[in-house]
């Protein structure tokens, strides 16, 4: 169900319907160690991996957190806008790590909504879970600005 900007105000407190799955497999991970050039053992390396304190590759925590943009794409995707900027984070943090073939889904609430002079401020609250894991693999709270199809730039209108 698609909502429209103007009913952001009211689903302060609420849950966002929960993400479809997403598997973390070696070959993203090892796309974004060599995006990044972060190629420690942990992430890349399968066979030390394997036999290290995590027992198989793990995803990066900046990979991790990067794939909210997976998640929060259809999550924020309201009428009325033209676009969504990221606008930070209050806070982040990685409970459990991402063991290679994972799979993985976003939990999103919306925390508060704020109207500037820009356009609707939204704080979020994410949990990203591991299917099968007690821990979630990230907890952040990102903040997005939205603009509205109506104060965006030309060539910018929204559905």
């Amino acid at each position: 169900m698609r909502f429209h900007v103007d009913e952001l105000a009211g689903m302060v407190g609420r849950d966002l319907p929960v993400s479809d799955w997403l598997i973390v497999d070696q070959d993203r991970i090892d796309r974004f160690a060599d995006a990044i050039g972060d190629h420690q053992w942990i992430h890349v390396d399968v066979e030390r991996a394997s036999a290290g304190p995590f027992g198989a590759p793990i995803a990066h925590g900046y990979l991790t957190l990067s794939l909210l943009s997976i998640f929060l794409d259809p999550a924020l995707d309201f009428g009325g806008v033209a676009m969504r900027v990221n606008y930070g984070f209050d806070r982040v943090r990685f409970p459990a790590p991402v063991p290679v073939n994972s799979r993985i889904r976003a939990h999103v609430a919306v925390e508060s909504v704020d109207e500037t002079h820009q356009g609707v401020r939204v704080a979020l609250r994410c949990v990203l879970e591991i299917e099968g894991s007690e821990k979630p693999a990230c907890v952040a709270h990102p903040l997005a600005l939205l603009v509205r199809a109506d104060a965006a730039p030309a060539g910018e209108a929204a559905p």
